[in-house]
């Protein structure tokens, strides 16, 4: 189905391209950590994976199989080495003693491969079942609503193949069933003639009549039904329809606040997931205050006049330093006051206005 594969991969791509940094966050603030779990979550998780594939295989597992399952392999001194994606389906969670397994298996139930601790896996899911063990799937949760698209996609794609042509009940008093088959291959040699776009005219004998089996599409309301679907599929994720490509009640204005509520309402979910999870598998025995974060304002990086009106007002009221803009760009660092936070002097108590640039209060 088109539109649920497009809600997949639109929400892990998203979710993928986001920027992930790492954090110190203390009572004095957040500081930037540079180390070498921070660059394997921002770039290279280990082996064949990028930051953004991981990230994305990630999500796409969550979004169709409703887990998705990391190892984080560690070395004898227990150091993070790498981070290896499992395939879901080959993992099986149990309890043992109260205490959580992960058992991961060649597919099609091959041979063990090993069994993780809870501390040993980066753990998603689309929604936990009420023994907070196993796991609901959104496809097998909704599968009528994803089936019932199938099944019109199928209806759809049979009744083109077949020329547009309905299947064709040809009635009358036929005597022989050699009769019946010679009538059939007429119909039929017509009906290709005409789709060849030749002229033809069937004509039937007497007491003979050509009726088509089925409902006409248009009255089976086909059309509305799909589009139905598209907005089904969309409640299942809490995606606006714009972002499977649905204008049809699109306008300007609601268009903009689809978009809103996607960053708000959907995005945030993923996120705040994401980040407390990798947080407390990663740094929680050893790093309490240290977190992982995605920014959302990586969104913006296709929207070069937001983006240049949001560093200009973040460097006029001290909320950021012109290099940490530069840094957002790709840009060098200038150094010097480049690196202080700024501030308009403009504004100031009513009755102390600069007075030929010397500052002196007003009578």
């Amino acid at each position: 189905v088109p539109a649920f594969w497009s809600a997949v991969n639109f929400i892990a791509g998203t979710l993928a391209k986001l920027p992930v940094g790492v954090f110190d966050e203390t009572e004095e603030g957040k500081t930037r950590v540079t180390d070498g779990i921070a660059t394997m979550l921002s770039r290279y998780p280990g082996g064949r994976w990028t930051s953004y594939s991981w990230r994305k295989y990630l999500f796409y597992q969550v979004l169709t199989h409703g887990r998705s399952i990391t190892l984080i392999q560690r070395d004898g001194n227990q150091n993070i080495m790498r981070l290896v994606p499992l395939d879901t389906t080959c993992v099986t969670v149990s309890t043992i003693a109260g205490q959580m397994r992960y058992h991961y298996a060649e597919k099609d139930g091959g041979k063990p491969i090993g069994t993780y601790l809870p501390e040993d896996v980066i753990d998603i899911t689309f929604l936990l079942d009420d023994d907070r063990v196993e796991h609901y799937s959104p496809v097998g949760m909704c599968r009528n609503a994803i089936g019932l698209a199938l099944d019109i996609e199928r209806y759809g794609a049979g009744f083109f193949q077949n020329g547009g042509v309905p299947p064709l009940s040809l009635q009358g008093p036929f005597q022989s069933p050699g009769a019946v088959k010679r009538a059939a291959d007429d119909v039929w040699q017509a009906i290709k003639t005409a789709m060849r776009g030749n002229r033809n005219v069937l004509t039937m004998p007497l007491g003979h009549e050509l009726k088509a089996i089925g409902f006409d599409p248009d009255k089976g309301q086909m059309v509305d039904a799909r589009r139905f679907q598209i907005e089904e599929i969309a409640r299942i994720y809490s995606l606006p329809p714009v972002f499977l490509q649905d204008l049809t009640h699109g306008t300007f204005s609601n268009t903009e606040q689809q978009d809103l509520h996607f960053v708000k309402h959907t995005l945030t979910d993923w996120i705040r997931q994401f980040e407390e999870e990798v947080s407390l598998k990663l740094f929680a025995a050893d790093s309490p205050d240290r977190v992982v974060r995605m920014n959302v304002d990586g969104l913006l990086r296709g929207d070069f006049t937001t983006r240049m009106t949001g560093y200009a007002t973040a460097v006029q009221n001290a909320v950021k330093t012109p290099d940490e803009c530069r840094d957002l760009e790709d840009l060098p660092r200038m150094g010097g006051e480049a690196a202080l936070l700024h501030v308009q002097g403009a504004t100031v108590p009513l009755g102390q206005q600069a007075d030929n640039g010397e500052g002196q209060e007003n009578d």
